[in-house]
Parts: C-alpha cells; sequence; structure tokens
C-alpha cells in the first residue's frame, strides 16, 4: 500500500493518511499552463505561494506533454515538479489531463487530434462533431488507461519512498457541453437499448434509458459510461501505484439544462451512478465559484463521499469558506484556484471577460484578490496549528462551526450546554472575508473562539433566571493545540467580541450570578 492513503479514522470520519497520520491539505490549484515548463514553476509559482502557509499545491500534468509519440514517454517535467516541490517542501497533487478537461479533449497528444476516426468524436444531435472524445470510444480509454498507468508506474518509481504526490485527479470536470448527450451511430444505438442491469437494479427500473429516466435519460447516460470510462483509467493506474485518486465536477446550475454544464460529469444529481460505477474513486469533487460556496460544500459532503475542493474561488471569503470546511465538514483538501495570482497586485489579477462570466454563471467577485492573501494565509496558519486540538474535537458535539450562507443569513444561535451564543455575521464587503464563527466548547464554562467578521454576544439557557458574566477574557493565538495569551481584555474592551478581516481568538470563562 502507498504511504498515502484514503480510510475512515476510529470515528468513522474518513480521512486521507500520509505516512500513517491525518493529512488536510491546505492547498492551492495553480492555472493550467503554469506547469508547462519547469522554469515557470521555479521562477513564477513556487515564488509566488511561499507566503500562503500552504502544505501542498495542485499542479496540472499534460498528457500531450508526456506521450508526445505514441508509446514513447517523456517524464522530465513530472520529474522536475516533484523535485521542485520536495525542495520547498511540500506534497503534491497531480491532475492528469488527459482524454478530457473541461468537457473538451484539448490535452490529449497530436496523434490523438489528428485520427479521429480511430478516437472518434462525440456528435450533437444534428450531426456536428464536438471537440470531446466520446467516452464510447474504447480506442480512447485504452490508450489514456496505457498512459495513466505508465505515469503512476513512474511516479512510484521515483517517488514511493518519499511520498510527494499523495493523490491523483483523474481528468477535469468531464462531460459534454453544448449537448445532453453524444448522438454518435454507436451512442444512439445503446440509448435505444435496455438500461444495463447494474442501472436497473441500482434504480429498481427497466426499459430503455428514454422510458426509464425520462427528461434525465440523456444526462444519466452520459454520467453512466463517463464513469465507467474513468473507473476503467483510474484501476489501471492503481494496479501500478495505489495512491488514492478523485475526479472533480463542474457545477450543475443555472439554466439547469444539461449540456449547458457538462452533461454526464460526476455533478451531485448522477453522484449514484458514478459512485456504483467508479469506486476506485474516494471523492467525487465540487469546483465552486458560485456565491453560494457554503451551500455546495453542505450538498456534497455526505458518509461516503467525503469533502474535497480542488478548486475554490480565490477572494477573501475563501478563508471563511476554509474555516467552515476543515471544522465544520472535515474537509480533506481546500484549495483556491489561480493561488499564485494572490501575490500579485489585484489590478494585475486575470478575469474572465465578462460576457463569458455571464455564460458560465461565474460570481465576477471570485476574482477579486484585495486582502485575500493576508486573510489566507494567516487562516492556514492557524488551522496548521489548531490540527492537534481539531483532531480531538472532531466529529463531537463540542466543536461547532458556522459561516454566513446568503445574503439573508445575518447569524447564527449557537447552543451550548450551559450557555448560547448569539452570533451576528458583518455585511458582506468586497475584500473582505465573510462572517465566520467557529467555537470549541473546553469545559461547560470555557470556550476557544475563533471568528471573522462577526460579533459574538452570551446567555444563559431559556427560562434560567440568572444572567452570564465574564470571568476572563483573552485575546491570542494557536501554538500546537494550545491557546497562546496576547492580551488580557477587561473594562471597556471586553464589552464586546467582534472579529475582523484576519482570524480573531479568543478564550472566553463565563459565570452565572
Amino acid at each position: 500500500m502507498s504511504k498515502a492513503n484514503f480510510k475512515n479514522d476510529e470515528k468513522g470520519i474518513g480521512t486521507l493518511y500520509v505516512d500513517g497520520k491525518p493529512f488536510f491539505l491546505r492547498s492551492g490549484e495553480i492555472h493550467n499552463s503554469s506547469a508547462s515548463t519547469l522554469a515557470e514553476m521555479e521562477n513564477q509559482i513556487w515564488p509566488q505561494v511561499r507566503e500562503l502557509n500552504l502544505n501542498s499545491l495542485i499542479v496540472p500534468i499534460y498528457w500531450e506533454c508526456i506521450e508526445p509519440e505514441e508509446g514513447k514517454y517523456d517524464f522530465g517535467l513530472v520529474d522536475g515538479i516533484i523535485n521542485q516541490a520536495k525542495n520547498e517542501g511540500k506534497k503534491l497533487v497531480f491532475l492528469w489531463f488527459g482524454l478530457w478537461k473541461n468537457a473538451e479533449s484539448m490535452y490529449v497528444p497530436s496523434w490523438i487530434k489528428s485520427n479521429s476516426d480511430k478516437f472518434f468524436l462525440a456528435q450533437k444531435v444534428n450531426g456536428d462533431k464536438i471537440n470531446t472524445v466520446s467516452p464510447l470510444c474504447h480506442e480512447a480509454i485504452e490508450a489514456d488507461k496505457k498512459a495513466f498507468s505508465a505515469i503512476m508506474a513512474h511516479i512510484k518509481s521515483i517517488d514511493e519512498n518519499d511520498c510527494t504526490v499523495i493523490a491523483m485527479q483523474v481528468e477535469n470536470e468531464i462531460g459534454l457541453l453544448g449537448t445532453a448527450r453524444d448522438y454518435s451511430d454507436k451512442a444512439n444505438k445503446l440509448f435505444k437499448e435496455n438500461v444495463p442491469d447494474e442501472i436497473a437494479k441500482l434504480y429498481d427500473i427497466s426499459g430503455d434509458w428514454k422510458s426509464a429516466f425520462g427528461d434525465d435519460a440523456e444526462e444519466f447516460f452520459m454520467a453512466y459510461h463517463f464513469a465507467k470510462a474513468v473507473e476503467e483509467i483510474t484501476a489501471a493506474g492503481q494496479k501500478e501505484y495505489d495512491l488514492p485518486c478523485y475526479t472533480n465536477a463542474w457545477l450543475k446550475q443555472y439554466p439547469w439544462i444539461a449540456g449547458t454544464y457538462p452533461s454526464g460529469g460526476p455533478n451531485k444529481s448522477v453522484h449514484k451512478i458514478w459512485k456504483a460505477m467508479a469506486p476506485s474513486l474516494f471523492a467525487l469533487a465540487p469546483d465552486v465559484y458560485v456565491p453560494f460556496c457554503a451551500d455546495v460544500m453542505d450538498e456534497y459532503t455526505y458518509d461516503g463521499n467525503p469533502l474535497f475542493i480542488p478548486e475554490i474561488r480565490k477572494d477573501a471569503v475563501a478563508s471563511s469558506y476554509a474555516l467552515y470546511a476543515q471544522l465544520h465538514h472535515h474537509a480533506i483538501c481546500f484549495s483556491p484556484f489561480g493561488i499564485e495570482e494572490l501575490a500579485l497586485d489585484s489590478e494585475l489579477v486575470d478575469k474572465p471577460p465578462m460576457e463569458v462570466m455571464i455564460a458560465l454563471n461565474i460570481d465576477p467577485s471570485a476574482f477579486d484578490t484585495r486582502g485575500s492573501k493576508e486573510a489566507l494565509a494567516a487562516t492556514y496558519k492557524l488551522l496548521e496549528n489548531l490540527e492537534p486540538l481539531y483532531l480531538q474535537y472532531r466529529g463531537t458535539d463540542k466543536l461547532q462551526s458556522f459561516v454566513r450562507h446568503g445574503e439573508y443569513d445575518f447569524g447564527c444561535l449557537v447552543r451550548c450546554k450551559e450557555y448560547d451564543f448569539k452570533v451576528g455575521y458583518s455585511p458582506r464587503m468586497s475584500g473582505k472575508p465573510l462572517g465566520s464563527f467557529n467555537l470549541f466548547e473546553l469545559e461547560d464554562n470555557k470556550f476557544l473562539i475563533i471568528g471573522l467578521e462577526c460579533s459574538v454576544d452570551f446567555n444563559v439557557k431559556i427560562g434560567e433566571n440568572k444572567k452570564a458574566g465574564i470571568i476572563k477574557l483573552e485575546a491570542g493565538h494557536i501554538e500546537n493545540g494550545e491557546f497562546i495569551s496576547d492580551k488580557l481584555l477587561n473594562g471597556d474592551e471586553k464589552m464586546s467580541i467582534r472579529c475582523g478581516s484576519i482570524p480573531s481568538v479568543y478564550m472566553l470563562e463565563l459565570y452565572k450570578y
């Protein structure tokens, strides 16, 4: 077994282990082309991420670069990136840009692109071909399997002892854009046949795809075939090197029509199919650029699917979501996309054209990086030092975590054994984190509070004829799981507990009178 593996801990929480210890990726994903040369990585990427307190980096590797000629592999780029990461003291997750990237086949080698008769493309209903190799193309799947297997064998041969590479993403935002399904002759024939036995049993249905699934038939059909293809590729690679593998999803969103988002990709509505057909993947991961990130985290976290976020918006709200992902959902990974840009002046950050953001329902504020570097670096450092305490309390009702979920979410009521906390979130502002409140109930009357952009009040339980007062309130920081007091607050300074745009840490001891 690899030194990196995924399993449930003693509390039943899905956990990534590296060298026998839980590992939580406080990470960032770099831009698509940033790893295309070692010089770019050395001169532009590593220097720009050193001050962010990352413990890992998510980096693409490209089929077109690794196998420029069929059967002839060049691992120089892979080797160089691994060596750079070792020198930086960081772990890696590699993104396999193989057959599919953002619902297209843009990173396949030229010998795939130039032979579309053998490696056939999916088609629209009118017969037009799209730039996406069909998952029904057996020859293409076999070629990807060989390449991915060769990569996994090579990584094992040079990195098994060091375990720099701790997980692999198989493909990227799979699916079909511009069409609900593949309408090639092969696809049309299969679509009219009875659903496969495993799908019939899974959903307790019968008949052909359309009669079984109605308006969802096209997307479910594609999900079945994409999931089967990814399983073949993943399982073949893991036979060479048993690293944890996952794949990621372009979210299903307005206007909710399959093909306006990648049809057949692992969005939540087809997880049942993906989980059944691709058991070698330990997680189906969301890419999150919407304003309602917390809702997506809630939706994608469930028993059997641990939260793994390889891409999320990189504005200042990322720090709030990082706390919620880790402390509420026990996320294995949190990773803003385009992480290298946090070191740049916000005016220099590359933003998609407005028409593209409108077409893809991307929140433009996701690219406003003002205040993000400082807040995220401080949050990652806090989470690193909080880890021993977090591991002690996670999975218990003594750890509670909240984040502002939307425009009309003004705060939260947090109920503990002897006291209740009323938390008010600050109004959302550009360049600022969202309201976030996190509480460790250390004793019945003693609490560690971590917050962003919120104010905190407390009271005795309802119906109790007493008042709550402060014995001691300290502002401080966390070192290796221990609270370190920086200041004892009293007088006017303890009249309110307020948290700003950098995570605030308080130790609060209460009494009743």
